[in-house]
């Protein structure tokens, strides 16, 4: 095992997880144990620093994206000088956009549509669970999430006893699509930020803030930016705006931090969040 030390001006490790990117974490001793794949790491702030405690060095640096300098983001944003990014950058600057599994983030925000972090982190495990892969780690035993091939042996009836309700025929429909290359999420990597929502939207139970998210969250795209009630509400009072549509929401913040956008997003919202 090895571990990995940062500073951690630039590396908060609970706000990275608790900002609505992943769901596949737990509070252990100091910090986290985080679950990517069939691989686990320990991550943790104390003194200043951040580790990362794991067998899988390289694969978790890069979920992190440890490679990215954040000063220069957060720098960008503070040029801006509007108040509230601002205030947000100052609160939160230690958020990472993490580097995550396309196909594992595409499940999981199908999973969370319409649905409360609680209930999806409990779908999750017991998916995981019941047909995942044990992972043996020096922290513990765990399960990677199904492969594609072994949700798509699945039933919705399966699906459905995980609790994952009217969701259960998109997981199944999402599987077989994957498997009959109806969807290649290899092509998939390759596109724009505005071709891959596009493309993302065409599936099945992929709505505007599930196609948003996976593509920021599961794809690296940070020309993006997911709408929710905070960063409505963000946009209403600290922008006055006067859009109602989420999606023209989304057109208006990349219009105005394009590439940054993504980045500027998860400032933002774990701002209002925090506040309220």
């Amino acid at each position: 095992m090895q571990t990995l030390v940062f500073d951690a001006e630039y590396f908060n490790i609970e706000d990275t997880l608790r900002c609505g990117q992943t769901f596949r974490f737990f509070p252990y001793k100091k910090g986290y144990i985080v679950i990517s794949l069939d691989k686990v790491c320990y991550a943790y702030n104390e003194n200043g620093k951040a580790y990362i405690e794991t067998d899988f060095p390289n694969y978790f640096y890069n979920y992190f994206d440890l490679g990215v300098d954040y000063s220069k983001i957060v720098n960008s944003a503070l040029s801006y000088n509007i108040s509230v990014l601002t205030k947000a950058v100052t609160l939160g600057k230690g958020i990472r956009i993490l580097r995550q599994d396309s196909v594992e983030t595409l499940y999981h925000f199908i999973i969370s549509q319409n649905n409360n972090i609680p209930r999806i982190q409990s779908s999750i495990e017991k998916l995981s669970t019941l047909y995942g892969q044990k992972i043996l780690s020096p922290f513990g035993e765990f399960y990677a999430f199904p492969t594609v091939e072994a949700l798509n042996n699945l039933t919705i009836s399966d699906f459905l006893a995980v609790g994952l309700g009217y969701r259960a025929e998109y997981l199944k429909t999402l599987s077989s699509d994957i498997i009959l290359n109806k969807i290649n999420v290899e092509n998939l990597k390759t596109l724009s930020a505005t071709d891959l929502y596009n493309a993302l939207i065409s599936i099945k139970g992929v709505g505007d803030k599930v196609a948003n998210c996976v593509t920021l969250f599961g794809f690296y795209k940070t020309k993006s930016f997911p709408v929710d009630t905070w960063i409505e509400k963000i946009y209403k009072t600290d922008f006055v705006g006067v859009l109602t549509n989420r999606k023209k929401i989304t057109e208006y913040f990349i219009s105005l931090f394009g590439d940054n956008a993504g980045y500027f997003q998860q400032y933002l919202f774990h701002y209002k969040r925090n506040l309220e």
